[in-house]
């Protein structure tokens, strides 16, 4: 992708994923999510620290030691939505700086393009909205451009993902699967 449509693509998700925050109602924020170890909470303070990071990385272009543990634990507060908010705007922006995809950004698996580092925060928020829709019964269909773009990122380190520990091995998609049930299989998910 060039970095126009890097920049849609991540804008998009984060969109979306905003879209299914807000949806949530109150008596949901307990509830379980495909990621078992997380609730609907954990899920949406996990991505919104993801973008707590990206300002501080892409911007301030400052190391993941500099940032310490500035975004452990709990970034929510008492406006999950709000909170998630600002963190998207603020993430969104950051990227879309002049010159920002050209950077160099120091992550914790060492130092990688920010255009990069970008399109896995897409295909991180397509996945995660996917998890998101289930969990509060949201619709899970998502835009298939938005899907194709996350499975394109997937793709190439998919298989080392499992080992990792943070995803359930892969599970074999229908023959005749979309590319947003083939990217989920990939990622252990039961679509």
């Amino acid at each position: 992708m060039n970095n126009d449509e890097i920049l849609r693509t991540h804008g998009e998700a984060l969109a979306l994923f905003g879209t299914r925050v807000h949806a949530v109602r109150e008596d949901q924020w307990d509830g379980p999510t495909p990621c078992t170890e997380w609730s609907v909470r954990a899920l949406v303070n996990h991505l919104t620290a993801e973008q707590l990071w990206v300002p501080r990385l892409v911007r301030d272009r400052a190391s993941i030691t500099d940032i310490g543990s500035e975004y452990d634990g709990e970034v929510l507060g008492d406006d999950p939505a709000g909170a998630w908010d600002r963190a998207a705007v603020a993430a969104v922006a950051a990227f879309a700086e002049r010159g920002a995809l050209d950077r160099t950004v120091q992550l914790s698996y060492g130092s990688s393009p920010a255009a990069a580092y970008c399109t896995q925060m897409m295909a991180d928020a397509v996945v995660h909205t996917w998890d998101l829709s289930r969990a509060i019964g949201a619709d899970e269909r998502l835009p298939g451009d938005l899907a194709t773009a996350a499975l394109r990122e997937v793709e190439p380190y998919a298989p080392g993902l499992s080992a990792s520990g943070l995803f359930a091995p892969a599970v074999e998609p229908p023959a005749d699967a979309d590319a947003l049930t083939r990217l989920l299989c990939l990622l252990g998910r039961r679509p």
